[in-house]
């Protein structure tokens, strides 16, 4: 599969996943907490730093009619006016270009889920390397086309969208300037249950459309993100904040420091150890053959003595003949004299 270059920074089979630390809107509308998310994100090491480029006017219209009203009562946003709650959650776009600075700075790479045309057009002022299609949008063909005809990566989440949306998704991404794209597993409950998250359907998405795969992830910890590798993932998202206990839209369901740390961590060690098809020792485990059982000595032997069990015992270390050959050795006649402690071997008898 097609490796993929994300702002300098390689993304494929052969390269640790790429982590990317959501920002959302847990800044809480302020840009002093949302420079400490960018800098609590470098320090846990995650590749990617993401925020979203909207205002309350590009997602929706300011009516209180029932239409305009989450009434969901497993929502965490139950009860919210739509155009209220992007208020809040909206990041000022005032503030990109010092989020975007920061994280540059801290060796991050920073870009943005754009929501509607005016969103890409800033967010090009602003040299972003690739961009990101939230899985609410990704039936959005308009958008689609615009993103793509920036010619940069997209990656797509594809939450909720069936088989026949997301290849309409891809094939208008590809007809319209999109070289370089990565589609996400995601599903869109916050949290997410790991018993809904499916992510076997990783392994087939990338078979069935042609590109790399990950996971925008959801859940409560690191486990289904760690799981996600050995599918395929190359790619993990995973929403972000100094603390829960902070509150704050997206705060439930993201990762705090430790967290971060830990993930990044642990899918590395995990993609390490996928390696490829292999069996006997490998060069790691050379020094490590000595301590096999082998078969030995351990009663003194006159020549034309018979072996016996009490000459012969299987035993570490693994200098002598193979336990196999201990029915074999038994009962041969001994042609020289041997000493207890020496690994049996067939000049022996």
């Amino acid at each position: 599969m097609k490796e993929i270059n994300l702002g300098g920074r390689m993304v494929g089979e052969n390269h640790p996943p790429f982590i990317i630390a959501e920002m959302s809107g847990n800044h809480n509308q302020s840009l002093e907490r949302a420079l400490q998310i960018v800098e609590a994100a470098a320090k846990a090491g995650a590749h990617a730093l993401k925020i979203q480029t909207y205002t309350a006017d590009t997602m929706t219209i300011n009516l209180d009619t029932a239409d305009f009203q989450i009434n969901d009562g497993q929502s965490l946003w139950n009860g919210s006016n739509l155009y209220t709650l992007y208020q809040q959650a909206y990041t000022p776009w005032e503030w990109h270009q010092s989020i975007f600075e920061r994280a540059r700075e801290l060796g991050m790479i920073p870009f943005s889920t754009p929501f509607d045309a005016t969103a890409v057009d800033f967010l090009e002022s602003l040299n972003v390397p690739f961009y990101k299609i939230a899985s609410f949008e990704n039936n959005d063909i308009p958008l689609i086309k615009k993103v793509a005809a920036t010619g940069k990566p997209m990656i797509i989440s594809t939450g909720m969208a069936t088989m026949e949306e997301i290849k309409e998704t891809v094939e208008t991404a590809r007809a319209h300037g999109c070289q370089d794209l990565i589609l996400l597993k995601c599903t869109s409950t916050y949290p997410a249950s790991p018993r809904h998250t499916n992510i076997v359907t990783i392994p087939h998405m990338r078979e069935t459309f042609q590109c790399q795969v990950g996971l925008s992830d959801h859940t409560m910890g690191i486990g289904v993100a760690v799981g996600s590798v050995p599918l395929g993932a190359t790619v993990i998202e995973k929403h972000f904040t100094l603390s829960r206990a902070d509150k704050g839209v997206d705060s439930a369901f993201s990762m705090e420091p430790e967290e971060m740390r830990a993930l990044v961590t642990e899918t590395e060690r995990v993609w390490q150890a996928l390696g490829h098809v292999s069996y006997g020792p490998t060069d790691a485990e050379q020094s490590s053959l000595k301590f096999r059982r082998s078969i030995y000595i351990v009663k003194d032997v006159r020549a034309g003595d018979v072996l016996t069990e009490e000459h012969l015992k299987v035993i570490r270390p693994g200098f002598g003949l193979a336990p196999k050959y201990y029915e074999q050795l038994l009962g041969k006649k001994a042609r020289v004299d041997v000493k207890a402690g020496t690994p049996a071997d067939w000049s022996f008898v």
